[in-house]
């Protein structure tokens, strides 16, 4: 079964990303066999889905859809890099920021929601490191941003 069916069993879809960057960095950087992931928000078709900080706004449920969003988001610009993320040997690493109140301390919790997905679906090739911030902001009001590394064939 492929990563993209596994996905799909799971109720979620690589979302559609043009081509192009009019930013003054790139979605992602290949270098040797590892592809470093730019910043994703939880954005759907260039939408914010959410916006608001965790523990205010938005609840620790609709973080963990951000989260998720974003990740797939991520996925994304794997998939335009290379065409398939069959191609992908390895999660590396998962960064996860999370815009939340002073005195929010359930962070991990959000981001679990990212790392059980990525478990899920690409098994050993899933096993990654991983960081987990709060933030007092981000970038358009998103809650959440991710970023990661990934190792391909």
């Amino acid at each position: 079964m492929t990563y993209e069916s596994e996905l799909k069993n799971r109720g979620y879809a690589i979302p559609e990303r043009k081509q192009g960057n009019q930013r003054l960095f790139e979605d992602g950087v290949k270098t040797g066999d590892l592809i470093f992931v730019s910043g994703n928000a939880a954005k759907v078709d260039g939408v914010l889905k959410y916006k608001g900080i965790v523990g205010d706004t938005i609840s620790l449920e609709q973080a963990q859809e951000a989260a998720k969003i974003a990740f797939l988001n991520c996925l994304a610009t794997v998939h335009n890099m290379t065409g398939n993320l069959q191609e992908i040997k390895r999660i590396v690493n998962i960064k996860g920021f999370v815009a939340s109140t002073a005195d929010y301390i359930e962070h991990p919790e959000v981001m679990n929601a990212v790392s059980s997905l990525v478990n899920d679906v690409f098994g050993e090739a899933g096993k990654h490191s991983r960081v987990t911030v709060g933030v007092a902001s981000l970038p358009g009001g998103t809650p959440v941003e991710v970023e990661m590394i990934v190792e391909v064939q």
